[in-house]
């Protein structure tokens, strides 16, 4: 019982941390609106796995490492940061072109494939996700936890986070979000890479400060 209990109480927590808006809530609000519902869910999928990649390394102990090694997560937060900073170049140099529009008034831009492992990457950029994710098992876990537990997080955590960005998928592709969309196509481009911006810039400046 007591096992139940932290497992409800670790997905709990993580939900907090999931729906709190962040860089990977604006890719995949962007690329749902931008793009096309199935490419949003693609996007939905890489976040999800990339859940499960923090929590698998979380269980297995990274958390004590990052926190033990500092040079070790300053490089991950610079490597993080610098890609969301070019991800936000990306996406501020594109904010001005058309998009061009297939059947349906569908755009024509990335696939789901690259919807996806866009996610993907945006999803593992940030180190301190794994930090989230270690403090949330250690605090929560039970001093000797059951075999079961351990494999039933990884799936929940990947249902938890997919669950999240396939409702904000859903929720950005529908007609009237993408109409305005498209109407201010500039801005809200130029918004967005403002936001994966500043939150890269902000991990580039964590890792530079001396600890």
């Amino acid at each position: 019982m007591d096992a139940v209990l932290a497992l409800a109480g670790i997905l709990g927590a993580l939900a907090v941390g999931v729906v709190s808006p962040g860089p990977s809530f604006v890719l995949v609000a962007r690329t749902s609106v931008a793009v096309s519902r199935r490419a949003g869910l693609a996007s939905a999928v890489g976040m999800g796995l990339g859940g499960v990649l923090f929590g698998g390394l979380a269980l297995a102990g990274l958390h004590a490492i990052l926190s033990q090694v500092s040079w070790l997560y300053a490089g991950l937060k610079l490597a993080g940061g610098a890609y969301l900073v070019w991800l936000a170049v990306r996406i501020w140099r594109g904010a001005s072109e058309p998009l061009s529009m297939g059947e349906g008034g569908i755009p024509r831009e990335a696939g789901t494939g690259r919807a996806f492992s866009f996610a993907l990457m945006t999803q593992v950029s940030n180190p301190k996700t794994a930090i989230v994710y270690g403090s949330v098992f250690a605090a929560l876990l039970p001093p000797d936890p059951p075999g079961w537990l351990f494999l039933a997080l990884p799936p929940l955590i990947f249902l938890l986070e997919t669950g999240w960005y396939a409702a904000v998928a859903l929720a950005f592709s529908a007609g009237r979000p993408r109409a305005a969309y498209l109407r201010w196509k500039s801005r809200i481009d130029r918004v967005a890479a403002g936001v994966i911006g500043a939150l890269g810039l902000r991990l580039v400046l964590d890792a530079a400060r001396p600890s």
